[in-house]
């Protein structure tokens, strides 16, 4: 990962899930992040906790807007992917201490 990356994912920080209250890199929802300097591209894989997640497009939404408005000359594209499917092991450390896994 490069430092761009590690700084898209650091920002992907200050997405909440809105029903959760954690944000979704300590959920374990972002799955990856492209960066090409040369073709002005953000790529986000990102998935939900379910395909019926009441809160997925405000998440996407907030991504999208996160990324974008750090990038403004970038083209940010948020790839919903369902595979493989998320589960409480992805969590980190600080998501399973916030949501009182332990």
């Amino acid at each position: 990962m490069d430092t761009e990356e590690k700084k898209i994912f650091e920002m992907l920080k200050g997405v909440v899930d809105p029903e959760l209250m954690v944000n979704i890199i300590d959920m374990g929802l972002v799955y990856g992040v492209t960066y090409d300097s040369l073709s002005k591209q953000i790529d986000v894989a990102l998935t939900l906790t379910s395909p019926g997640c009441p809160m997925g497009g405000i998440i996407i939404e907030d991504a999208q807007q996160t990324v974008g408005s750090n990038y403004p000359d970038f083209e940010v594209n948020i790839n919903l992917v369902w595979e493989p499917v998320w589960s409480v092991e992805k969590l980190t450390e600080k998501g399973k201490a916030e949501l009182g896994y332990s």
